[in-house]
């Protein structure tokens, strides 16, 4: 009887009822990422990291966010975009903080370079106060006060119960220690999707990462890659301890280079300081990387089969990281789980495989170790799911990136939807937003599909979701009725997705 969505509320922040009973909207966009925020608007991630980090409550408004931004992202109490949707960087990225987020404001007038925005008539500075309303997407001018979230003592026999009927296993999604921590208090039984992207922003890592960019040569490229390897493995074995023996899937590079990139001036000029080689060279460098279309561009798999000694480097990371932590826990059963994102057909994965499995084998025989592990694929390209059976014949599980899977089956650009998806809610053309909540009809089917090719080639294959839907209540129920082994979800979505499990087993019993 109890909706799943209610239980958002107990986990977040929410603003205090009185005073927003007296408060009226200045300003709409998505709901991304549940609970209340208010703050001082900052609109960089320096500022953030700079202002949160001296205690002061802040809102880090962007007209998009991306990788880099992640510092600053994690000192704000609340984000607000004037880009993007419901699986955009900064609503997938909150959710997995639990950060409050509202994406896809698209009445800003944004002036970065002033650091300004225009809502509503009032113009609003660096330092002026915004609340903002992850739920529903309203965004306020001024201090709404917050009420934190309290836990009561009867969630815990809620849940209780939930595992007692649910089939479905529930991983979460999270990248670094902290956000598997608290998923596991939570209840996460593993982690269905890690990416390792997120672990390339620090100060010094990036600085690696940018040389490797930058390498003229494969020596190049593998002498900077080396200056990553030990943040990879020390950053794995934080998650394999977190996760105390439970499955950890870690998912390979997936975005486009030019992500990683500098775009301010001063950053240019110490890049091409630290290369040896000019800012024109590094500028050239930097325009060479630009796409048109980066999402469908040169990523995921295409990345490892272009540069090899990318996968190598993660593999060994990987690798090294469960020998270690094997070493210190011999009782736990530890198989890492390696995916390669963005497979699309079977002779990728199988060019990609061959120096993981090379990579991992050479890694384990030198140790002297028994270790077992596995190599999957995300499925996200239609194609995928169309010759599942093929590429069920190479990888031991298959992962849906559901994000993905309905921007390319849908044809949408899942950061640009929210522009004309109002108009087809109007338009009764759509009844929900396809990133939010699953399309069963379609995207659905290629799930289907996927499993019913796949299983019958190899009956070993274990498969899950890890796309933003694995926290959708009315999605969990599809993936429990089309037969999936576990959905992943967010941290503060677990919760979530134990009770809809639950509920899904119980009426698919009726």
């Amino acid at each position: 009887m109890i909706d799943p969505r209610n239980l958002d509320t107990l986990l977040h922040p929410q603003f205090d009822a009185k005073e927003l009973k007296a408060a009226t909207p200045v300003g709409k966009g998505l709901g991304a990422s549940p609970g209340a925020a208010c703050g001082k608007v900052v609109f960089t991630a320096e500022d953030a990291k700079a202002q949160g980090g001296a205690g002061e409550k802040v809102v880090l408004v962007r007209l998009e966010t991306s990788p880099e931004d992640i510092e600053g992202m994690k000192a704000a109490q609340g984000i607000l975009t004037v880009r993007g949707g419901m699986t955009s960087h900064a609503a997938v990225v909150a959710r997995g903080m639990g950060t409050c987020c509202v994406s896809g404001c698209s009445d800003i007038a944004m002036d970065e370079e002033n650091k300004q925005f225009t809502l509503a008539g009032k113009t609003y500075h660096e330092g002026d106060y915004i609340s903002i309303d992850g739920s529903t997407g309203n965004i306020y001018d001024g201090i709404i006060p917050t009420v934190d979230a309290t836990i009561a003592g009867e969630f815990g026999r809620v849940m209780d119960w939930a595992d007692k009927y649910r089939t479905l296993k529930v991983r979460t999604n999270a990248d670094t220690p902290a956000d598997a921590k608290k998923a596991r208090e939570l209840g996460a039984e593993g982690i269905g999707l890690c990416r390792t992207e997120h672990m390339f922003f620090e100060a010094d890592r990036i600085a690696a990462f940018r040389e490797m960019i930058c390498a003229d040569t494969v020596e190049e490229r593998e002498a900077a890659l080396d200056k990553i390897l030990p943040y990879q493995q020390g950053d794995f074995e934080k998650l394999y301890e977190a996760l105390e023996g439970n499955p950890v899937t870690i998912r390979f590079l997936d975005p486009p280079l030019h992500e990683f990139v500098p775009t301010e001036e001063a950053d240019i000029e110490a890049l091409a300081k630290a290369q040896g080689k000019s800012v024109e060279d590094i500028k050239a460098l930097i325009a060479s990387l630009h796409e048109f279309n980066p999402m469908m561009g040169h990523r995921g798999c295409r990345l490892a089969v272009t540069y090899p000694e990318i996968a190598k480097m993660q593999t060994k990371a990987v690798i090294r990281a469960a020998i270690n932590v094997k070493k210190a826990h011999p009782d736990w059963t530890l198989v890492p789980e390696i995916m390669i994102p963005l497979v699309g057909d079977i002779k990728e994965l199988k060019y990609v495989k061959k120096f993981v499995v090379e990579t991992a084998d050479a890694e384990i025989a030198a140790a002297g170790a028994d270790l077992k592990y596995e190599v999957g694929t995300m499925i996200e390209i239609p194609r995928a799911a169309l010759t599942a059976d093929e590429i069920a014949t190479e990888a031991d599980f298959f992962c849906f990136g559901t994000n993905d899977l309905t921007q390319m089956t849908f044809g949408f650009s899942r950061d640009d939807a929210g522009k004309f998806l109002d108009a087809y809610y109007d338009a009764k053309i759509f009844e929900n937003d396809p990133f939010a909540k699953l399309d069963q009809t379609g995207v659905g089917k290629l799930m289907d599909m996927a499993i019913k090719l796949g299983k019958p080639v190899n009956p070993a294959l274990h498969i899950g979701i890890c796309g933003e839907h694995g926290g959708d209540p009315t999605s969990v129920e599809f993936c429990h009725k089309i037969g999936l082994d576990y959905v992943s979800c967010s941290p503060f979505r677990v919760p979530i997705a134990r009770l809809a499990a639950a509920q899904a087993a119980i009426s698919c019993k009726g």
